[in-house]
């Protein structure tokens, strides 16, 4: 190796060189030489950050990258906004908004509009804009129920009024059961080839280790969950159980001068409107933790 090549072997030796040692760089490497100053430029700059505990290296820049589709599509928001206002339901400041139009839907309006985007992406803004979906159910028989949008904007209500008073809100709701034991599981893991996991034939429940049930309260103002998981069955005591568990958590740090607690969770389950169970339940809390609960069930047919 020559003292000329030797010398540009390096960043210090190309920056030594100048534009004529960079140009011979990006020559064997196919990188503009503008390219390679300016990397130079980082580096000395030590515009890289290092490498920290457990996580890689950065290589691009702070703010490199895809630009969000906002960022990109500056009329998308307004757009999504006056397809889905008709049927939006909610005050846009509150903590709860739900549409009644799919994401599939909105998705082909926006593509005739000149957006490019998939549904799952009009799924993930209608989240970011705090949306739900309201489903349509057969409950009409001849006469007349309540109206569920009335209903929604009860609980919305009632919803900002806690919060404003500093008193805790809460959603809970029991989630999917799980069979405990070598049972088969959906997708798949790298494991040898020809040696895959050995898993029950028959997906029967286990009497010894029975199923996993969990069972969650959601803080809706503090935005934090608590679950507690069972393996017997999914009813009212366990529920109530779980909330009076998350209760004596928390009520010292976060709510140490609540009156009242409200709750809003789905009609059917161990909290379901017609279960006795649960309202006897709830009564011991109140007379335990001496604190006024409210509850109110969502309308059939919707999903929290």
């Amino acid at each position: 190796m020559d003292e000329y090549t030797r010398r540009i072997s390096s960043a210090a030796g190309v920056k030594e060189l100048g534009r004529g040692g960079a140009a011979i760089v990006g020559r064997a490497t196919g990188l503009d030489w503008k390219t390679i100053c300016r990397g130079i430029r980082e580096l000395e700059e030590q515009e890289i950050s290092p490498r920290a505990k457990g996580q890689l290296r950065r290589i691009r820049k702070q703010g490199g990258g895809r630009k969000s589709l906002r960022l990109q599509d500056p009329t998308l928001l307004s757009d999504l906004d006056a397809l889905i206002e008709p049927k939006v339901r909610g005050d846009p400041m509150s903590g709860i908004r739900w549409t009644c139009k799919s994401t599939q839907k909105l998705a082909k309006e926006l593509h005739q509009k000149g957006h490019k985007l998939s549904h799952m992406t009009v799924a993930q803004e209608l989240r970011d804009q705090k949306y739900s979906l309201q489903g349509n159910r057969k409950t009409d028989e001849g006469s007349s129920r309540p109206d569920p949008n009335e209903q929604f904007l009860h609980i919305n209500k009632t919803v900002t009024a806690f919060q404003q008073r500093g008193d805790p809100v809460i959603s809970v709701d029991t989630k999917k059961k799980e069979l405990i034991g070598n049972y088969k599981n959906n997708g798949k893991e790298w494991l040898p080839q020809g040696k895959p996991t050995d898993v029950k034939v028959y997906d029967f429940v286990d009497k010894k280790l029975g199923k996993a049930i969990p069972y969650g309260v959601y803080d809706i103002t503090k935005n934090k969950g608590f679950f507690s998981v069972g393996i017997d069955h999914d009813i009212a005591e366990f529920a109530v159980e779980t909330i009076r568990r998350w209760w004596n958590g928390i009520r010292l740090q976060a709510y140490p001068t609540a009156t009242s607690l409200y709750i809003t969770t789905d009609g059917g389950g161990s909290n379901s409107s017609r279960n006795r169970l649960w309202k006897k339940e709830l009564q011991k809390l109140v007379d335990e933790i001496n604190l006024s609960i409210h509850v109110s069930h969502y309308p059939p047919g919707t999903s929290k």
